[in-house]
């Protein structure tokens, strides 16, 4: 693996861990934690911030192929009606989602999925909601060729980038010898999405040894997240995704998730993807299909237990949580958001 310090992209994070204390002040909290059969700084290191970012030997970044990307990953002129870009679904401004209940494709087409983030796909080990992708090069012309998404048939694509001077020069530049190819468009966009990390939150200084940076409600949230209300079975590690699939109970529909993609295991009868929860404030409407607004009505839900039904996931059962501790859980789940970097616009060639 190839990888490229946190520094030089300005991800941020600290990264030593230090007990303190006074976290084990309330009894709840202790015997939260001893039931866990660890202590607090066991929990909080398993969710320390990496130093770098990973991209595979076959794809190494560089700076100029990660603009080229960025470029791509803005430009309209990717789609067939010249009005969707992947940037349409995938927005800065919210989490890299879109704040629609699901996405909207070609022809203003109401789509049958919420638009899942890009932060932190770099750690990713399988791709969409329902896995049909193993790398995010793959993922990253998946929705260009779609019929529904973008609609722009690849070798129309190449075309209409080679009639462009701009997109000539930058694709000789960091491709030199190759020029604009389906792969050399997967490997820029799928750069770029990589450099697509969120920022320090103020969970990460918390782990770190500040314990001003999240509030005490916040500190019992993130004890019974990875106790009580076992949200870690699935959230887990520094994005808080274990990058599996899960039937949560949701009412079902049509759309049967996982097992489309691998038929014949019952399990994975409505399975989809666990999300990472960086950010997650930022990601409203939630769930797979968007259905829920607030992360009040998320955790509800896990209280609830969901649809019983044979491919429910063994996790879900009804959880029996307090007013105060939803409150504390979404008080948490708040820590999760740092300041980003603003995202400047390319300029298109």
């Amino acid at each position: 693996m190839h990888n490229i310090s946190r520094s030089s992209l300005m991800i941020g994070g600290a990264l030593s861990l230090c007990w303190v204390a006074g976290m084990a002040a309330a009894d709840t909290q202790l015997a939260a934690t001893d039931a866990a059969g660890g202590d607090l700084a066991a929990m909080k290191k398993l969710y320390q911030r990496p130093t770098e970012i990973p991209f595979p030997a076959d794809n190494p970044y560089t700076p100029a192929k990660a603009e080229l990307g960025k470029t791509l990953f803005f430009d309209p002129r990717l789609s067939r009606s010249g009005v969707q870009a992947c940037v349409s679904c995938h927005n800065p401004s919210f989490g890299w989602e879109d704040g629609h209940t699901t996405a909207v494709g070609e022809n203003m087409l109401v789509l049958g999925r919420n638009s899942p983030t890009i932060i932190n796909r770099a750690w990713g080990e399988i791709f969409f909601w329902d896995g049909r992708a193993a790398s995010l090069e793959e993922q990253a012309t998946g929705p260009i060729t779609a019929p529904g998404e973008m609609n722009m048939p690849m070798d129309v694509l190449i075309e209409k980038l080679k009639g462009i001077a701009g997109y000539q020069r930058k694709f000789g530049q960091v491709f030199p010898g190759e020029g604009i190819t389906e792969r050399n468009i997967a490997a820029s966009i799928a750069t770029f999405e990589r450099t697509v990390v969120s920022a320090e939150a103020p969970f990460d200084r918390w782990i770190a040894g500040d314990e001003k940076a999240i509030s005490e409600d916040a500190k019992r949230g993130f004890i019974l997240f990875n106790t009580k209300a076992n949200c870690a079975s699935c959230h887990s590690g520094w994005t808080f995704t274990d990058d599996s699939f899960h039937d949560i109970g949701l009412p079902a529909t049509d759309d049967i998730g996982r097992a489309k993609i691998v038929p014949g295991v019952p399990e994975l009868e409505y399975a989809f993807k666990t999300p990472g929860l960086r950010n997650i404030d930022q990601r409203a409407p939630y769930m797979h299909d968007g259905s829920m607004t607030t992360l009040e009505e998320v955790v509800q839900h896990y209280v609830d237990g969901g649809i019983q039904r044979p491919s429910l996931d063994p996790d879900m059962r009804p959880i029996a949580l307090s007013d105060q501790e939803v409150k504390e859980l979404v008080a948490f789940m708040h820590t999760l958001t740092g300041q980003d970097r603003p995202m400047t616009l390319p300029v298109l060639p």
